[in-house]
């Protein structure tokens, strides 16, 4: 399988590292703008499941923590135990700028995804992060600053 250079979306808030990660770690935040993950536990190899639902389809999601430093970086296995065999690793960056902050995510291994086809194709995650990062994750942290 031939590996595919990373996705990467970079986008910067006015908010501080604190706001943004909360945003990222609080599961009553994460469920305002990303998605509900009741069993969410911000602790090195915690893992959890959650589903997403569009129209008639449903992902599931189970998620690894593999690392964390507050304020900073948070790195999670991603997995889609219900429509591939794959895994593919997602770290969240997090810069200070003056009074705003830095956000990098770079989803690394998405070809593992092979085995579910069209379903999980690599364009629909680089979509998808781009929404969630210029879209979602934006329109939260201005609405709660």
């Amino acid at each position: 399988m031939k590996e595919l250079a990373p996705i990467l979306v970079e986008r910067t808030y006015a908010a501080s590292p604190s706001q943004v990660w909360e945003a990222l770690t609080d599961k009553n935040k994460l469920a305002l703008w990303y998605f509900e993950i009741p069993d969410f536990e911000l602790k090195k190899g915690a893992q959890f499941d959650f589903y997403e639902s569009k129209g008639v389809n449903r992902y599931h999601y189970r998620i690894n923590v593999l690392d964390f430093r507050p304020n900073e970086l948070l790195q999670y296995a991603w997995r889609h135990p219900d429509e591939s065999e794959g895994t593919s690793i997602v770290t969240w960056y997090l810069t200070p700028r003056g009074n705003a902050t830095a956000v990098r995510v770079i989803h690394e291994g998405t070809e593992n995804f092979g085995d579910a086809g069209a379903l999980l194709e690599r364009v629909k995650y680089e979509r998808g992060w781009n929404n969630i990062l210029g879209t979602s994750l934006a329109n939260f942290l201005e609405d709660n600053n």
